[in-house]
């Protein structure tokens, strides 16, 4: 039997590839809101950060995010990611 291809995606802290289940998607819709998209359905520009806060940290210092999205990012929705992963450790 044909195994199924996992879906990778690229964290923008660690810059590795991860499976897609590992990694928690920010998503940018065509109204240009950023949203954490913890389902990986919303429709929009989906960017990946590992389940870290390291990672989220890198992300932050390098401004990975306004990069991927072209946008300047609301400083809530990096505290909801932080939440996000110390909450849950995954």
């Amino acid at each position: 039997m044909k195994q199924k291809k996992i879906p990778l995606r690229m964290c923008l802290g660690c810059k590795e590839m991860k499976p897609k289940k590992e990694l928690i998607r920010v998503v940018k819709n065509n109204e240009g809101e950023i949203n954490i998209d913890l389902v990986g359905k919303k429709p929009g520009r989906g960017a990946y950060i590992c389940r870290n806060v390291e990672c989220l940290e890198k992300a932050i210092k390098a401004k990975r995010l306004e990069k991927a999205f072209e946008t300047a990012i609301d400083i809530d929705i990096y505290n909801n990611l932080k939440n996000q992963l110390e909450g849950n450790d995954g």
